[in-house]
Formats: C-alpha cells, structure tokens, sequence
C-alpha cells in the first residue's frame, strides 16, 4: 500500500472510526488520548510485518525457538511478537531507501498505544512511544561484506527514532535518543521482533552473495576431494542441499569440542557425562558428536568462501568468515539476555568462540 505522512494531531476520536484513515492512538489516561492522523504519501510504499495474519500484514512471521517443533510446542508458549510489530516505508525512486518504524497498522489503519506503553512529546510537540516489547535493529559496520563487524542495538519508535536500548525489553522509560543515527535500513540490517530476529538484505547485497549453485559447486568440491573417515577408512561426502535433514550412510561427523572430521561410529560414549558426550579416538578429547550440514541459505552468506568451519553446538558448515561474523553478533533474548545463535537454525551457539575448524582426513590412496 502507498504510505502515509504529514501529521495533525487530534484530541477527539472521529479519527479512529474514519476506516479510510491511518491514524496512531496513544492512550495517555483513561479519559486522554492524542490522535495523530497520517495522510497519503504516493511517493512511498508501506510494508508490515507481524503475526498476525490479516490482509494487512505483508510479512506474518512466528517465534522461533532453539530446539523445539514450532507446530507443536509455538502452539502452547504465548507469542512474545506483536501481531502488528513493525512497518517498513519504501521509496518508489532511487536510492529506493527503506525506513523502519515499530507498530503496524491494523485493518481499521489504527496504531493503538496503550496505557502501560512508552509515550512522551517531542521537542517539537508531536507524540512518540515504543511498543511494550520494542522493535530492536543493528546495523553493521562496514556493511554485509567480508569486512563486517557487528554494530550496536539500538530500539526504533513509532516514529522511527532511534534510542538505546530499555534497562529491560518491556520497560516504561525510554532510553536516551541517538541523534546521530537513524532508522534507515542497510544491507545486512538485523531487525529483532522478540521472538523472531529478520535480516534485512538490499539487491545490490545479494549481487555480492554466493548463489545456491556456488554452495552447490563449493559441496562438490568437497566431496571431491574424497575426505575419509581416519578410523573406519570410508569417503564421507555432503549430501545434496535438497537432502538437508536427513541423515546419510556417508554423512561427515564431526566432534565439536576438537573439529575432526569421522564417519559415524557407535563408540567413544562416556556415561558420567550422561552419554551426551563421546570421546575423539584422534585426540581424546571429549564433547558432542554431531552430523555436518551445509548452511543453504545463500543471504547469510558474507562470501563464497570454501566451507572449512562449522558452528558449535549444531553443525551447520560455511565459510571462516561466515561464521566469525555471526558468533560475535549478541541476538536479544527474552527481556535482558543476549545470545549468539547459528543464523540457519536459531541454536544457540556455545564454546569459547562458537565454532571450530574442521580437519579432514585425505584419502589413503
């Protein structure tokens, strides 16, 4: 839908029953409520994002949690994402710059804050709030690209302002406002919704990525090379990107804690550890003994570089430089904690650095 701008703000509720108006409701008593209306802005598009599934959400998006079968268990925990999260205002012409601001539009194009919710006046008179668990977004420095590194978290109001973040994730008082920055979404912009963390990628981004028939070309590669088990003596090899979850005869293991490379074997179980942990024939080490994946999802990607490491505890296998962008990147969680997460299945990452190296045994022959 086109977009809306140029406020007015009312102190009655005509606007609010007017279904071909958008206006934003902020509740400051019982008896009090500032009505800013929008106007139609033909120069932009607007797109929401939320979980709620009505005609005017755009993008409906679930909570995601490491370790469970979001059929079965989303349906018992209460979503922590709003149904109207966050909308993304999009310029028709070049640069084509895309704005985030958090709450959405409903289909009656109301923006209800309530009572308990963040709300203040500008300077300049105008209204401004946070939604009870805030839209939160990082942009990194240097943008998506081999020479990345994380920024800093920052929360975006209804307005698109920009604050530091809340002394907790549903907090009344706002943090300070970050004047030098702004709510302008860049190549490899993480948009986190409490319960669900969006990366924001722009075209010219994806030129720069691997495409899934590099991935496809780098799996063969690998499985070219003929690695071998270096204790049963099989060639291991990845399977096909479509056969992902499902387990293989020639599957590559990996243990976690060391990165060597074997074929699965049914040995090396510890039961003081609670059979959780097995122990490297190579080196002795002991911890997790997990099946190797490629990561397939191409976006994630900061280059097409030869998948030598894989992200611990999970096993999912990419790049050097993947994977050390993403273990250094603190993704909220609940109302205080930050944890670094494998960006293909959400599981938090553990060990001093969150992945390792893989040493692969050549073939004998």
């Amino acid at each position: 839908m086109s977009c809306c701008k140029s406020r007015t703000i009312y102190l009655i509720p005509q606007a609010l029953s007017d279904r071909g108006q958008h206006s934003i409701s902020y509740t400051l008593s019982r008896s009090h409520s500032v009505i800013v209306e929008y106007t139609q802005d033909g120069e932009t598009d607007m797109f929401q994002i939320g979980r709620s599934t009505e005609s005017m959400i755009d993008f409906v998006v679930t909570d995601t949690t490491p370790g469970t079968n979001s059929s079965v268990d989303g349906q018992t925990a209460q979503s922590t994402i709003s149904r109207f999260a966050c909308r993304v205002i999009c310029e028709r012409n070049p640069p084509y710059t895309a704005r985030i601001y958090a709450a959405g539009f409903d289909a009656s194009r109301n923006i209800f804050l309530g009572e308990r919710a963040a709300k203040w006046r500008t300077p300049d008179g105008l209204m401004d709030g946070l939604t009870t668990n805030g839209v939160l977004v990082m942009h990194p420095d240097g943008g998506f690209s081999e020479d990345s590194t994380p920024g800093v978290w920052r929360e975006i109001s209804v307005c698109g302002n920009v604050y530091a973040l809340r002394d907790s994730r549903s907090a009344q008082q706002r943090g300070k406002l970050v004047e030098m920055e702004s709510n302008i979404l860049e190549d490899g912009s993480l948009i986190d919704l409490c319960g669900a963390t969006l990366l924001w990628r722009t075209s010219e981004g994806l030129l720069r990525t691997p495409t899934l028939q590099q991935l496809e070309l780098l799996r063969q590669e690998v499985n070219a090379a003929r690695p071998q088990c270096p204790v049963g003596f099989s060639t291991l090899a990845f399977p096909s990107l479509a056969q992902r979850g499902v387990v293989e005869k020639q599957q590559p293991w990996v243990y976690i804690n060391c990165g060597h490379v074997h074929g699965f074997h049914n040995w090396g179980f510890h039961k003081e550890k609670g059979g959780l942990e097995r122990e490297c024939p190579m080196c002795r080490r002991l911890g997790p003994y997990v099946p190797l994946w490629l990561g397939c999802e191409a976006g994630l990607y900061l280059d097409a570089g030869r998948p030598t490491h894989a992200f611990c505890p999970c096993g999912h296998v990419c790049s050097a430089k993947t994977v050390q962008y993403w273990s250094q990147i603190p993704l909220p969680h609940g109302t205080h904690a930050f944890h670094a997460a494998c960006p293909f299945c959400g599981t938090w990452l553990t060990g001093q650095q969150g992945f390792v190296r893989l040493i692969f045994q050549g073939p004998l022959d």
